[in-house]
């Protein structure tokens, strides 16, 4: 379980770094983590390079242990908050586009992601800002969700891969045969994925399959077409594709309920508990 918890969240890390890199090297939103800004907001290039060096150190913090926690999580809260601010007025206001579905899907697949990288680090107790250690508590409450953000991710491609499915089709590798067949088996596979995760007892196992599944795909799939093709899309695509086997390997060690959130808060409850009842004894004596 260490192994894969520790392999999860590489994985995200190396494909956040990579996405932060990204906006350096193309000075524009040009994955799918964030989308691109409307018109009415200035500075787009600059902009670019502030959420880039965000994706920079919040990799590079997952990757070192070091205030990785409260990063995960308030990483895991702006993408969620750029999916509800940016990308869902977006799907309500444009007519059914299934490249924009994927791209909002994406996004809230890895706020709930970087929610589960949380949900995987050990709490500590030593906060150094008040502030900070409140907004963290209430982020806490999302670490649940993470799981259920990457169900409605897989399910939304499994659906896809039925409705688009000679574009799927053409994403299959020359050198296997029934390009078709595979389009229709993974689009079943990626529904039962999502729906094994939401559900309790095949949380794991579903999560874990999934991931693996995924980081298939990367090695017999995006790698190849990203050498290929060289642009920024398949490339993106490569480190999103890593980044989702990550998350499905962090559900696979994750606890199917919130019972690790409540456990977390006891442990702070006891812990302060003890120290407000440590003076009090030794006035006693």
């Amino acid at each position: 379980m260490y192994i894969l918890s520790t392999l999860g969240r590489f994985f995200l890390a190396i494909a956040l770094v990579a996405f932060g890199a990204q906006h350096f090297v193309y000075l524009d939103f040009v994955t799918r983590v964030f989308p691109r800004l409307p018109a009415w907001i200035p500075a787009h290039t600059f902009l670019a390079c502030v959420f880039g060096a965000l994706l920079l150190a919040s990799g590079a913090a997952i990757m070192t242990v070091k205030a990785a926690r409260s990063t995960a999580l308030l990483l895991g809260a702006i993408i969620l908050s750029s999916f509800a601010l940016l990308y869902l007025p977006l799907l309500i206001t444009t007519p059914p586009n299934g490249g924009l579905w994927t791209s909002a899907g994406k996004a809230l697949a890895l706020s709930g992601g970087s929610f589960l990288v949380a949900g995987s680090l050990p709490v500590k107790l030593d906060s150094p800002a008040k502030a900070l250690a409140r907004a963290v508590r209430v982020l806490e409450r999302f670490i649940p969700l993470g799981r259920f953000f990457l169900a409605a991710f897989l399910i939304l491609c499994g659906i896809e891969h039925f409705i688009y499915v000679e574009i799927v089709t053409r994403m299959v590798p020359s050198w296997i045969p029934g390009g078709v067949f595979w389009t229709y088996f993974a689009g079943v596979a990626l529904i039962a994925g999502g729906v094994g995760i939401i559900v309790p007892m095949t949380s794991r196992l579903a999560g874990g399959l999934s991931g693996l599944m995924i980081f298939l795909w990367v090695v017999i799939l995006h790698i190849p077409r990203a050498v290929a093709m060289r642009n920024s899309n398949e490339t993106t695509a490569v480190f999103e594709a890593l980044a989702f086997s990550g998350v499905g390997f962090l559900v696979a060690v994750a606890p199917p309920s919130s019972r690790s959130d409540g456990l977390n808060l006891a442990v702070r409850f006891n812990a302060r508990k003890a120290r407000k009842d440590a003076p009090s004894s030794r006035s006693d004596d």
